[in-house]
């Protein structure tokens, strides 16, 4: 493939598929991360042009090494897989359900990336994206004016581990910076996904948050790294 390639994790539905569709319509060979083939190969069919599934399970180190294996060059890598197992306080989960959400939402994202960083570093302009939440932002949390510090701690497993994700993106931007990767988090905000009952509910277009992602995965050179934007391209505070 002599144009840009991108793989987008968790491509088959919601925020991922936006994503991939965006990329694909700007140019790139997308290569539709899924866990499970047959639905990948439908959202690839489905968006057409230069979309091809990639079976690809974030929390396999099997599958993650396999799906390596068959990319040879990479230009952008958009860790969109995310789940959010328990919306509770972290008083009231359990401690495996933190396991459990991490492994996807940190873990996955460490996996996938270093399994990618020799394909990555075949492109002459590497760009890294990680889909955060605004609800990482320990700042935003913190503040009494924000709905995030009002909710009283709900959510804790999925936001800590989007926090987490928030400050590894700022290591691998710092790592990376050298060798001319950009490497930045997007809170793409509340979209119709099925993340949690309060987003199947929402009427948040996820093409929306997908246009903040794709802005982000064909960066300048001159453009920053290692920063948290909010889907409109305003910086969020870590």
């Amino acid at each position: 493939m002599n144009e840009p390639t991108a793989l987008v994790t968790g491509a088959n539905k919601g925020i991922g598929k936006e994503i991939a569709r965006q990329l694909v319509a700007a140019g790139l060979s997308v290569y539709v991360g899924s866990r499970d083939a047959e639905r990948g190969r439908a959202a690839a069919e489905e968006i057409g042009g230069g979309a091809r599934v990639l079976v690809l399970d974030v929390t396999d180190p099997g599958s993650i090494a396999a799906a390596a294996g068959q990319v040879e060059r990479l230009d952008v890598l958009v860790n969109n897989a995310g789940v959010m197992v328990d919306g509770r306080r972290a008083t009231e989960t359990s401690v495996e359900a933190f396991r459990r959400t991490y492994e996807t939402n940190v873990f996955g994202v460490l996996e996938v990336t270093n399994a990618f960083l020799p394909a990555l570093r075949r492109s002459p302009a590497p760009r890294i994206v990680n889909i955060s939440s605004g609800t990482g932002s320990l700042t935003w949390s913190a503040d009494p004016e924000r709905e995030f510090a009002a909710s009283n701690g709900s959510g804790a497993a999925y936001r800590s581990s989007k926090t987490a994700l928030n400050a590894v993106t700022l290591f691998y931007a710092q790592s990376l910076a050298a060798e001319g990767f950009k490497v930045n988090a997007l809170a793409p905000g509340l979209r119709n996904t099925d993340l949690n009952e309060r987003a199947r509910a929402s009427d948040g277009d996820p093409a929306e948050a997908a246009a903040g992602a794709v802005r982000l995965a064909l960066l300048p050179p001159d453009a920053p790294t290692g920063h948290f934007f909010s889907w409109d391209a305003t910086e969020v505070p870590w």
